[in-house]
């Protein structure tokens, strides 16, 4: 008989797991909110602004392989811990140090790379204490973390309206601080964790098509939601001339609506199965995506636009991990490296590609209308695999739903 979640898997874990996701994606997705401030102070162009944004999520896509080794390695509990302790050394580093030209920026990006690179240790953190059936909604809640993008939008431009953008990189360092206490104290490894493996071993799930078709998956649905938290509040201040205090508030909008529905679209693939959720995803993503291409006239209607395409994408990152500890079980911590590396290599491609078409054509019209392009193309892609998944998974995970 099938525990009911709450009494299933360990709830400080799932807590300490969101509380480090969250915070980790706070810091992580910071030069987003700081970008028209940290531009106009340092005189980049439009490709740079695109490239400033983007080079966190590619140093995090990136690290996550190497935490996906780690984590089956020393333990996803040590390897977030270690990761915490970069972030905040580097941070208050450039605090103090300060960050004076474009190379400087791309130095920070680096570093808060190790905070992107959260997501390979928070998800096998919360996945390993939790059954089959449960799956979605746990990784769902552990995922939420994302929202931690939300608290970047909201309070970064102030605190830099206030403090100057430099001193943000010094505060930042308090919360996080905090919260590396209470992962260290309530954050358990799950018992009977898979046996460590040769590093070749790690290669073995790339020599199976589903781990590409999850890469894919996830590159369109989290690299959609990171590539937009980190461009949108440039894009606000660009076509609409806001000041980056509303921008960011208008930002905050988007990104709040994608991470609230994470663990509900996590959810809602365990009712109805992760590939009915994910095709309802690609096809509403790919429709706002061409509409947003075309430039909405006015404020509002781009906000909605957006806040739309961020429910679905968010939606989409829930749906994807339900799925994959159905395929990769014994596999879920270097599974969680390459399916992440993936999703921040979307994200990169995403915020560099805006930057890159309005330096040429003076509109990101084409970064839009290329991305939903490839909405288009994940959608197809499943629907050639999913009939072979259905018929060809093991069916040993009780309640589990594809």
């Amino acid at each position: 008989m099938n525990k009911g979640f709450w009494s299933a898997g360990h709830r400080p874990t799932l807590f300490a797991a969101f509380l480090y996701f969250d915070l980790a994606f706070m810091v992580w997705v910071l030069l987003g909110p700081l970008a028209p401030m940290i531009a106009t102070d340092l005189g980049l162009n439009d490709a740079q602004k695109g490239l400033m944004v983007a080079i966190p999520t590619l140093a995090g896509a990136v690290l996550r392989l190497v935490n996906g080794v780690l984590v089956d390695k020393i333990g996803p509990k040590s390897t977030g811990a270690i990761g915490q302790l970069i972030v905040i050394g580097g941070l208050a580093t450039a605090w103090m140090l300060g960050v004076n030209s474009f190379g400087g920026t791309v130095a920070l990006g680096v570093i808060l790379g190790f905070a992107g690179a959260s997501f390979a240790v928070a998800l096998p953190l919360a996945s390993r204490w939790y059954p089959a059936e449960h799956q979605g909604t746990a990784l769902g809640i552990a995922g939420m973390g994302n929202s931690g993008t939300v608290l970047a939008a909201l309070f970064a431009p102030l605190l830099a309206k206030a403090f100057g953008w430099n001193a943000v990189l010094g505060l930042a360092c308090i919360p996080l601080a905090i919260t590396f206490v209470i992962y260290m104290v309530l954050a358990k490894d799950a018992p009977n964790p898979p046996a460590p493996k040769s590093i070749f071993a790690y290669l073995e799930p790339l020599k199976k098509a589903d781990a590409w078709w999850f890469m894919l998956f996830y590159g369109v649905t989290f690299g959609g939601f990171v590539g937009l938290a980190a461009s949108l509040s440039i894009y606000f201040v660009d076509e609409f001339a806001l000041t980056p205090v509303v921008a960011g508030y208008c930002t905050a909008a988007c990104v709040f609506a994608g991470s609230l529905v994470r663990p509900m679209g996590g959810a809602l693939a365990d009712r109805i199965g992760g590939t009915k959720t994910l095709m309802a995803v690609y096809l509403i993503a790919a429709a706002v995506l061409t509409t947003i291409s075309f430039g909405p006239p006015t404020v509002g209607l781009a906000l909605a636009l957006f806040v739309c395409a961020m429910l679905a994408l968010g939606a989409g990152n829930g749906a994807v991990f339900q799925l994959v500890p159905q395929r990769f079980k014994d596999e879920i911590g270097v599974m969680t490296g390459l399916v992440g590396f993936a999703g921040g290599v979307g994200g990169f491609y995403l915020a560099s590609s805006l930057g890159l078409a309005k330096q040429l054509t003076g509109s990101p019209q084409w970064g839009f209308l290329i991305f939903a392009g490839l909405a288009l193309v994940a959608f197809a892609s499943l629907v050639s695999v999913k009939t072979r998944w259905r018929a060809t998974w093991t069916t040993d995970l009780e309640g589990a739903r594809i």
